[in-house]
């Protein structure tokens, strides 16, 4: 008498895959706040939106100190909003 026995078999590999991810950040440093009387001077200036937000200034009204067209996209006299 004769067997015949099938054996199935599977293959499995391992891979091992190393990444690097670079992350540069640009930080802009803002002169401190003028001191005394607890409100934003006439001479304040923000850089970008994010500066103004970071200062608790945002939204900028025209007339605000800091108020500047580069910070109101939509010119409607509000920046930062």
């Amino acid at each position: 008498m004769t067997a015949t026995r099938t054996i199935e078999t599977t293959a499995t590999a391992t891979q091992t895959v190393e990444a690097t991810r670079t992350v540069r950040e640009t930080v802009t440093e803002q002169p401190p706040a003028p001191q005394g009387g607890g409100g934003r001077g006439r001479d304040e200036f923000y850089e970008n939106c994010d500066a103004a937000r970071a200062a608790g200034a945002a939204p900028v009204r025209e007339g605000d100190p800091g108020y500047g067209l580069h910070l109101d996209r939509d010119r409607d006299g509000v920046g930062c909003e």
